[in-house]
């Protein structure tokens, strides 16, 4: 089946390179001048690289697994709230791997022969008929398919021209900072733990990523502009001042140029479906969520692996009701995930007496019932 696949993001190019391997005549087209992924690193959960391995994509980052630890929530002090068992959520689930954005995006696309990317070509519509769809870019048609999958990100233009009642994605009022760096004393107690605030709604997580470096991220509420990294990372310093030290130090120890800002977004409501047709949408472009349960990556990869599995084998005619299939395998867990994914932030941002409130039910919170709260994210 010829198969294009808009947008070369994480998504669309594992989705591109899996369908490749199993036999599909896929093209991936890319508004950008060239290949690449921004934003320092990122942290793949167990599913997410279950998914992977499905693919036979899996393997290669095993080697970034981050080490077992006392993960779960702390107070800004470093003070355990909410304590996970690391070592055995991945003895059961499997391990979570942080590894630098490029890396990873190098790594999904190596399956993938360059003459079937094409850069600098932005789709701009799509025109469904019974026999396929075809592409449109600057109003010229460029290219037909059988099947077209749209992974074209959160801001996705080809979603608000399928689902044009759709409101499209919106803030939420949060600021993301996102940076790395090399190894600095006296971070360990605070590896794979997310520390949260009850004062200012802030957060702040920190993780391993290769050879004894470092991926952090923040979480706090929006200023009126978006701040230049340096600024956003000095003004989060300062917010963070009283936090436990490794937590200032940290941040103004990432070179401005390791800072990534991102204003964060989701979509404004679910979808409906994810599908019409002989399109389909995958990863943020159907349910683009906040970032507080870790899981965009992972579920675009469950994308990705739903999508292969069940265009396997198809003939050209089989196209809309294999993508019916995918829908229905994927909306519901996704947009569940969507919806925890705002839930969880809600609770990890409160402030004041509720927050007090938030803090001691956490602390009263089981390792256990952790564990399965868990599972509950990672076992699709």
């Amino acid at each position: 089946m010829r198969i294009a696949i808009v947008g070369a993001g994480l998504g669309g190019v594992t989705a591109a390179t899996g369908l490749h391997l199993t036999g599909h005549d896929v093209t991936l087209y890319e508004r950008a001048p060239d290949l690449r992924e921004t934003g320092t690193g990122i942290v793949v959960m167990p599913n997410g690289l279950a998914a992977l391995d499905t693919l036979g994509l899996g393997a290669p980052l095993r080697a970034h697994a981050a080490p077992t630890a006392q993960g779960g929530l702390r107070d800004r002090a470093g003070r355990p709230l909410l304590v996970t068992d690391a070592a055995k959520a991945q003895e059961r689930y499997g391990p979570t791997v942080v590894v630098d954005r490029a890396v990873l995006h190098r790594t999904l696309r190596e399956g993938l022969p360059a003459d079937r990317v094409r850069t600098g070509v932005p789709v701009d519509d799509l025109n469904q008929e019974p026999g396929g769809v075809t592409l449109l870019s600057g109003g010229e048609e460029i290219a037909t398919a059988e099947a077209v999958v749209v992974a074209d990100g959160i801001g996705s233009r080809l979603r608000a021209r399928l689902f044009p009642g759709h409101p499209g994605a919106v803030r939420t009022g949060r600021l993301d900072l996102r940076g790395t760096l090399g190894p600095i004393p006296g971070v360990h107690d605070l590896l794979t733990a997310i520390l949260v605030d009850r004062h200012s709604g802030a957060m702040f997580g920190l993780f391993p990523m290769g050879a004894g470096g470092l991926y952090w991220f923040t979480d706090a509420p929006a200023p009126a502009t978006v701040p230049a990294p340096e600024q956003a990372r000095d003004q989060m310093a300062e917010l963070m001042a009283g936090w436990h030290p490794a937590v200032p130090a940290v941040l103004r120890a990432t070179a401005v140029a390791d800072v990534h800002v991102d204003p964060i977004t989701r979509l404004a409501r679910p979808l409906e479906t994810y599908t019409t047709g002989r399109i389909c949408l995958l990863g943020d472009a159907a349910h683009g969520m906040t970032p507080d349960l870790g899981q965009g990556a992972s579920q675009a990869f469950e994308d990705a692996a739903a999508l292969v599995r069940h265009l396997t084998g198809a003939a050209p005619g089989e196209a809309a009701e294999r993508l019916a299939r995918y829908d229905a395998q994927r909306r519901p867990r996704a947009n569940r995930l969507m919806a925890a994914s705002s839930r969880q932030s809600r609770l990890t941002t409160r402030t004041g007496p509720a927050a007090w409130l938030r803090d001691a039910l956490l602390r009263a919170t089981p390792p256990a019932l952790a564990a399965r709260q868990l599972a509950a994210i990672w076992l699709p």
